[in-house]
């Protein structure tokens, strides 16, 4: 049952007077409260439309005890502060789209609603209209048989006149027709490609697209072509310098449907037709009637509200649909000048803080006098992800986490390299003594202490850091003394350029070597390792080269010695994730070929038998076995999204027996 409720809007532009108006004929609304950064504006925009409460900024409207629901009515690159900022003020949200600038900052946003437990809704107020829940039945019945192809176009021209400082025109506002408008046909071919193959919404498995750039370096005008599961194809057109029609076609076997009127149907209210064209049948018009088109945005808020996200627009099916624009923009080479590495802030626009509600726990690794979070997140993310990497980093630290993994080799001379992302992030964060950094060098074949002191002098070059906190070696190379190493491992700690150091993939024969060479030496030895351990047992390296120690000789030697482990691949490389490891399952062969086999579908079938115990995920219970070892242990995790991390932190509540980790690991 829908709820009254008070609205406060934040911004005084076009769309703001048109959701205002929305609201003054919704059933469930009621505008209480305005705000711009001009208090006159505030004040002429309140005069208009009676509202009560004025403020002249955003902030004191979000003080408003007055006001229950924002709408975010501010330019592109500020949406997502503003989500993050109203979500804080426990307001429930409508945010104009796009959400964010890019998938990262929508990922931000919908992280913001959830730990705020507050509603978020992109505003694609078509998708609230009954003409697009009309079109959605016709599909999923199979009115034209099986699609095949669908047309989607939002377009038009303007300023009349070439304005480079024109909010459509403008790099430092988000400008363009794909931001713009784009977000209209990919959201509308995502939920179509969905109706035809069972699904809320599809993402498109391929994205080509070309597109023409104003010399503000925005597009004026662009094309994608899209890939969807079931072999459907689509062409998605927009454009804020090209007045196109604007118009929904598909294309099926058994005929096609032509929507005249997509995104704006009749916004005052009334009667809006869908053609329907079949084989040796005449043309149909099908007539949906409805209330005005704003109104019935604001009353799909408030009927949502308790499940704090509607199904008109939900947050998985906006985080697709921005990293589909994502895709798009990347085609074209579009990226806004705020989103390049140099000039990424944190998506609340405010200095990195610790939170006061972070659950992170902290153990030592010897020569690091800094606490080491107990889970640590990797650096290795493909070049093209450099945003959503810097996001996640940003949400890692404010959960508490302070130890960071990259390695000379994730990314190479590539300008978004994991060296040169993790340490610009570092860097603009102004965290260095707040964080513990780990580094890795001499990977095969480039594996000689010569390789291993280039690389990381390359490291510090790239990532603009003095030092690293703990480096390890990435591989062994068994022909080299082990000697030789430690020797120069020890210079490089003399210099300051490390802090601690030890080794990656290597047995516990050759650690105890390099441990008794630096004894005997009197230099330092390696204080930590860093080899996959995880409940599922590795049955075949994913890399050349790779040591697992999960077996019982390899725990009861890290035991005895207690050198800390920290583990990558901790968590089986999405093994324990649910449906992603059957005996049958063949869709990834190289999890397949790593971890399947009937022992450690017996440990999984154990975690999750566990995990509902427990109220948690079997995932949860797998990093936790890692973490609950009898030695010093920490847990490289890969989120990524920001969800992944908030599900990993799950682990750090589990506290498992000795007798639960043998259970576990079939050993009772």
């Amino acid at each position: 049952m829908s709820q009254n409720l008070n609205w406060g809007i934040l911004g005084t532009g076009t769309i703001a007077r048109t959701f205002a108006k929305g609201i003054a004929r919704s059933k469930t609304g009621r505008l209480v409260a305005i705000a711009s950064r001009s208090a006159q504006k505030a004040q002429q925009f309140g005069d208009e439309f009676a509202i009560p409460n004025r403020h002249g900024s955003y902030d004191a409207l979000l003080r408003d005890a007055q006001v229950q629901a924002v709408y975010i009515a501010t330019p592109h690159p500020m949406h997502v502060e503003w989500v993050i900022k109203a979500a804080e003020a426990g307001k429930h949200i409508l945010v104009e789209k796009p959400i964010g600038l890019n998938f990262a900052e929508a990922m931000a946003a919908v992280e913001a609603a959830q730990r705020a437990d507050v509603f978020l809704m992109e505003a694609f107020m078509y998708r609230c209209h009954p003409q697009t829940a009309k079109l959605v039945e016709l599909i999923k019945s199979s009115a034209i048989g099986t699609i095949s192809v669908i047309h989607a176009t939002f377009s038009f021209h303007w300023p009349r006149e070439f304005d480079p400082q024109h909010r459509l025109l403008s790099n430092d506002l988000g400008g363009g027709g794909i931001l713009d408008v784009g977000g209209y046909p990919i959201s509308m071919v995502r939920l179509l490609a969905g109706a035809a193959t069972g699904k809320d919404f599809q993402n498109p498995t391929e994205v080509k697209a070309v597109g023409h750039l104003e010399s503000t370096g925005v597009d004026g005008y662009a094309i994608a072509a899209l890939k969807f599961p079931g072999d459907i194809l689509a062409q998605c057109s927009a454009g804020a310098q090209s007045a196109q029609e604007s118009v929904v076609r598909i294309y099926g076997s058994e005929g096609s449907i032509v929507v005249p009127d997509p995104w704006t149907p009749v916004p005052d209210g009334g009667v809006v037709k869908i053609i329907l064209n079949r084989r040796e049948k005449p043309a149909e018009e099908i007539t949906v009637e409805a209330a005005p088109l704003y109104a019935i945005e604001a009353d799909v808020v408030a009927a949502n509200l308790p499940n704090r996200q509607a199904p008109a627009m939900s947050w998985d099916d906006t985080l697709g649909n921005m990293r589909t624009l994502d895709q798009w923009r990347s085609q074209i080479g579009l990226v806004y000048e705020s989103e390049k590495l140099a000039n990424l802030r944190p998506a609340s626009r405010r200095p990195l803080a610790v939170r006061a509600d972070q659950k992170m726990k902290y153990g030592t690794i010897p020569g690091v006098d800094k606490p080491v979070s107990r889970l640590a997140v990797g650096s290795d993310f493909s070049a093209a992800l450099w945003r959503e990497a810097t996001a996640i980093f940003d949400d890692f630290f404010q959960r508490g986490g302070t130890l960071f993994d990259t390695a000379w080799i994730y990314g190479g001379a590539n300008p978004h390299s994991g060296d040169r992302v993790l340490g610009n992030w570092v860097v603009s964060r102004g965290v260095r003594e707040k964080v513990v950094i780990l580094g890795k060098g001499a990977h095969t074949p480039l594996c000689t202490p010569r390789d291993m002191s280039a690389q990381l002098r390359e490291t510090l070059e790239r990532s603009g850091l003095e030092y690293l906190d703990v480096y390890m070696l990435h591989r062994d190379n068994p022909d080299v003394p082990v000697g030789e190493f430690v020797d120069v491992l020890n210079e490089h700690k003399k210099a300051g350029r490390i802090r601690s150091f030890g080794g990656s993939n290597w047995s516990m024969a050759r650690i105890e070597q390099a441990n008794a060479w630096a004894a005997k030496n009197r230099l330092e030895g390696f204080s930590a390792v860093s080899n996959n351990l995880c409940l599922a047992e590795m049955i075949e390296p994913p890399w050349a080269g790779c040591i697992h120690s999960s077996d019982a000789q390899s725990r009861a030697w890290f035991t005895r010695t207690q050198i800390t482990m920290i583990a990558w691949s901790s968590q089986g490389r999405g093994f324990f994730l649910p449906g992603r490891a059957a005996p049958d399952k063949t869709d990834d062969p190289e999890l397949a070929r790593s971890w399947f086999s009937p022992d450690n579908f017996r440990r999984l079938q154990r975690a999750n038998q566990l995990a509902a115990q427990r109220g948690v995920e079997a995932i949860n219970i797998a990093l936790a076995y890692v973490l609950c070892q009898p030695f010093p242990s920490f847990a490289l995790i890969g989120p990524r999204q920001i969800s992944e991390t908030r599900s990993s932190l799950a682990a750090l509540d589990i506290e498992l027996s000795p007798q639960e980790l043998r259970w576990l690991n079939l050993e009772e």
